[in-house]
């Protein structure tokens, strides 16, 4: 239900400034999905973040934060905000909006925390704008919000929360999105509690690669999507595989190798680091095999002491969804 809290004009002086609500769900996303950084994605059912947009009388975007993540309410410095003023921009019968934003997915946890935000709020507000704006538009106005945090403008976390389903990133200049056909994919997360800032994890990236890993990483790619498409389990085994990214960034989360080595005895098709880390996901072909992987993650984490959170859940088909609307 929306928080009436904000809309009862006995209650808030907000009411009279705002013009109808929606509030939306949006999905955490497991990004480069191993092999394809920064051009593969895919949304799962659990978990998701909360929002509330209203249009306002004011001029540009008034953030409300409710929960205890401490982050920025300045339009310019939110991610939420930066997509927003962005959208703002090709709507100037428009002042502004209010946002409200109940955050369930950890910021760093490297399950596209930033982009269910950013592309919560413009989805959130292409629904208060009868739909004005096409799925390409919103991924081009959420981008700004990921530049927010990780200076950088990339959609493999953005795509998949809009469009649903493994989202294939050909380009973002221009914007050239294909949702993949994939088969039914149970997902298994592990969140160590840890943090590990995109921006920072980008920084140690190498800026050469050799042909040779290059081509190998290409037929992964290629292998990867081909699996998908043709619900072809063992390729997509064969395709869960990174010459390039893992071997550096996998340093920086504990336990992984031995995680990915267990879970893959244990099942799993396959898996890897989930965006920039630190979270590893882990995909199986039934629930059975995901609850086993989840308790192979558990058993690691526990013998090396370090604290974490799972997830088991599927791939979110839908992507963002309206859960409560007062247009």
């Amino acid at each position: 239900m929306l928080l009436k809290k904000y809309y009862d004009a006995s209650v808030s002086p907000l009411m009279g400034e705002l013009e109808g609500a929606v509030t939306i769900m949006s999905p955490a996303t497991v990004a480069n999905v191993v092999c394809g950084f920064d051009v593969l994605g895919f949304a799962i059912n659990n978990p998701n973040d909360e929002l509330t947009l209203s249009i306002s009388n004011k001029v540009g975007v008034e953030i409300i934060n409710e929960d205890d993540f401490n982050l920025p309410t300045k339009a310019e410095d939110n991610v939420c905000g930066a997509a927003l003023l962005a959208l703002l921009g090709e709507t100037p019968e428009i002042k502004g909006f209010t946002l409200i934003s109940k955050k369930h997915i950890k910021p760093g946890s490297g399950i596209g925390s930033s982009a269910a935000s950013a592309a919560g709020a413009v989805f959130a507000a292409n629904e208060l704008l009868n739909k004005r704006f096409t799925k390409q538009d919103l991924v081009r106005f959420a981008m700004n919000g990921e530049k927010v945090a990780s200076g950088v403008k990339h959609a493999d976390n953005i795509a998949p929360a809009i469009y649903g389903g493994v989202t294939l990133i050909r380009s973002i200049h221009p914007i050239d999105i294909i949702k993949v056909n994939a088969p039914e994919l149970h997902v298994t997360v592990v969140h160590p509690q840890i943090e590990v800032r995109t921006a920072d994890a980008r920084q140690i990236l190498k800026q050469n690669v050799l042909l040779k890993d290059a081509i190998k990483q290409w037929g992964n790619i290629a292998g990867l999507v081909a699996g998908f498409i043709h619900h072809d389990y063992d390729l997509i085994g064969r395709s869960l595989e990174d010459v390039i990214i893992e071997p550096v960034r996998s340093i920086l989360i504990p336990g992984f190798d031995e995680v990915k080595t267990k879970c893959k005895e244990a099942g799993a098709l396959g898996g890897g680091i989930s965006g920039s880390g630190p979270s590893i996901f882990m995909l199986s072909r039934n629930a059975a095999t995901a609850s086993i992987v989840e308790n192979v993650m558990k058993e690691v984490y526990n013998k090396i002491g370090v604290d974490f959170q799972t997830h088991v859940t599927t791939i979110n088909q839908e992507g963002c969804k309206v859960v409560n609307s007062e247009k």
